[in-house]
């Protein structure tokens, strides 16, 4: 009904005009009266073509519009893809975690992350302190291990002349904090500068060497 209103609305205006003018020129030039001419018949013709103009141009401006909105909803969003992060030896927290857990046995095994964390946390290398705990321990099935969380033989009191922890990730911090205070903060930072203060052995060093190879090849 719209577009009908609008035909009839341009015809009227249009015939006024012709009328008011009382004369239009024809195709081959010559004037005609309005009175001889059917206005009615040849505005209606016209000013439906150019109606039918508009209404196709506002139709493809919609069209046009709407698949402008479809494509904003349709479009892919962005992928961020975190910062790799390395922590040591160009690993991130999660592939040194993986890598100690490999040599990891008994009530040790699948506790890296602790280790690494606290590790670095701190400042103590990950490899040393892991190679000290599997060989005080026999790779965590020693009895202070086992009944007092105990992975350094730390001295102290609650299992026996041996200091006792409440879990494993207690004990597990506490090596690793043992070791910073009375070693790392003295400037004992190497195997070697380790095992003249922690183990009567001559032979302790060689054998944390020994540890630390094998968890690195792994």
């Amino acid at each position: 009904m719209g577009k009908y209103k609008l035909i009839g609305s341009m015809t009227l205006i249009v015939g006024i005009m012709m009328i008011s003018m009382g004369m239009f020129v024809n195709a081959n030039g010559k004037t005609t009266n309005l009175a001889s001419t059917d206005v009615k018949e040849v505005n209606t013709n016209n000013m439906a073509a150019s109606a039918n103009k508009i209404l196709k141009s506002d139709d493809e401006k919609k069209e046009n519009s709407e698949v402008t909105e479809v494509k904003m909803e349709t479009a892919p969003a962005s992928v961020i893809v975190p910062p790799r992060v390395e922590v040591y030896e160009k690993m991130t927290m999660e592939e040194l975690s993986a890598k100690l857990n490999k040599s990891l046995g008994g009530i040790l095994a699948g506790h890296g992350n602790v280790i690494a964390e606290h590790s670095l946390k701190v400042g103590v290398d990950p490899y040393i302190v892991t190679a000290i705990m599997i060989h005080e321990t026999g790779n965590g099935t020693s009895r202070i291990a086992n009944g007092c969380y105990n992975f350094g033989g730390q001295k102290g009191y609650g299992c026996g002349a041996y200091k006792r922890y409440a879990t494993v990730d207690e004990g597990l911090r506490g090596i690793i904090d043992n070791l910073y205070k009375n070693y790392y903060a003295h400037g004992l930072t190497t195997v070697e500068s380790i095992g003249r203060r922690y183990a009567e052995s001559g032979d302790w060093p060689n054998k944390i060497n020994w540890y630390i190879g094998q968890i690195r090849s792994k």
